[in-house]
């Protein structure tokens, strides 16, 4: 009997996808639940599971692109498992030694958790782009085994120094031939997507940016203050973001035109206060969405945002994940951005980018003092948000930062 392995329905959406890398060769006999290959769409990659137990037989090449329902292996579950060897049985034993013993037999390794067979195709991948041996990355996954986020961690910084590093760690590869200068790569789905985005955001809307500056004293004060009760609280750190989408959901209801939408010849009003943050991965831009921001305290969104953060580097974040956002926050700043000019996310109508903090001097109460200031940025559709409008709910938001007790008393 044999099973087809079909790419699944993943959202209404999603119509198509590329398979990034298969986990099993052709042949191979595989368990049922077994990640046998990895799918990347234009929002989302996800592992496709082996439904059955047998051998398989591929259908689809790593970088195919394959459509919702088409097979991509089949699966026979009347071939047998493969047997694993007996053990020798030792001789019996002799009652007199003619001869001296023989050196004991060293078992075989296990595979080590940088072997080819061993690592998913994620794992290859950042492997071959980042030159990057996954046996000198510390595996934490099944049996030692080198996920994804040990490799995205080790490119974080853990990576042993050259000193530190073993005498046995391969040479670094040869720089490619003069006649090799360039290379040439498909994009993924995400990022053709992310292109379009893009395009469509600079095509379709009427797009002007309004900047102003904050002076974060207050808030570096309050986390300097209660940092150590919150962390003991709630088990995480008290960051920025938690703030600005505070800020930003009290800007919203002040400024409701802010949390508005074209929808064909219609304007629809939002009277909810989903927030998209921008997180930065490997494959490109994501924007997943804190629902109901306006109901969570200041450790709940900083919750969500670490979750959803951790899910979309290691590729677990799902559509319901990215979808229905009203407003969305980007910060430029963690790279070293002094000033932007960010895009919007479709069909929101606009998108709040924070910058790096560097201590500049400023004029308060006629003197001179260095204060930790921030350059903010509110791009908006003007077809639907006039400009006292966006200008308004930038002060609003510099107010809510700069007394953060605004927050409290909702003013």
């Amino acid at each position: 009997m044999a099973t087809e392995i079909k790419i699944p329905a993943l959202g209404e959406s999603i119509t198509s996808g590329i398979i990034a890398g298969w986990s099993v060769k052709e042949g191979d006999y595989v368990e049922k639940d077994q990640i046998i290959y990895e799918l990347e769409t234009d929002k989302i990659t996800s592992e496709g599971l082996a439904e059955v137990a047998g051998v398989i037989s591929l259908k689809a090449a790593e970088g195919d692109e394959v459509e919702i329902g088409q097979i991509v292996a089949v699966i026979d579950e009347s071939a047998p498992a493969p047997t694993p060897s007996a053990p020798a049985t030792p001789a019996p034993a002799q009652e007199e030694k003619l001869e001296p013993e023989a050196e004991p037999v060293t078992p075989e390794p296990a595979p080590a958790r940088g072997d080819s067979d061993s690592i998913s195709p994620a794992v290859r991948r950042i492997a071959a782009e980042a030159n990057l041996e996954p046996a000198s990355v510390e595996g934490t996954g099944k049996g030692g085994r080198v996920t994804k986020g040990d490799m995205l961690k080790a490119l974080s910084g853990d990576r042993p120094k050259p000193s530190e590093a073993s005498a046995t760690t391969p040479a670094p590869a040869a720089p490619p031939a003069s006649s090799d200068r360039v290379t040439r790569k498909r994009m993924t789905p995400l990022r053709q997507k992310i292109a379009e985005r893009l395009v469509s955001a600079q095509q379709e809307a009427a797009m002007l940016t309004t900047f102003n500056e904050v002076d974060m004293s207050a808030i570096k004060g309050l986390r300097a203050k209660y940092q150590e009760a919150f962390v003991k609280k709630h088990g995480i750190k008290l960051g920025f973001m938690s703030f600005f989408v505070k800020a930003v959901v009290g800007a919203l209801q002040e400024v409701p035109g802010m949390n508005a939408q074209i929808d064909g010849d219609e304007i629809a009003q939002n009277h909810f206060y989903d927030i998209g943050i921008a997180v930065s991965t490997e494959k490109g831009l994501m924007v997943p969405v804190i629902r109901d921001c306006d109901q969570l305290s200041l450790a709940s969104i900083e919750k969500a945002i670490i979750d959803f953060a951790t899910k979309a580097r290691e590729g677990k974040i799902k559509i319901d994940d990215l979808q229905g956002g009203v407003f969305t926050i980007t910060n430029g700043g963690i790279f070293g951005s002094m000033l932007s000019t960010p895009i919007l996310n479709p069909p929101q109508s606009g998108i709040l980018g924070m910058h790096t903090i560097q201590d500049r001097p400023v004029a308060i109460n006629g003197q001179v003092e260095i204060r930790p200031m921030m350059y903010l940025a509110v791009s908006y559709d003007h077809r639907i948000v006039d400009g006292k409008e966006a200008v308004t709910f930038l002060v609003k938001v510099k107010q809510a930062l700069e007394d953060p007790t605004r927050l409290l008393i909702d003013v």
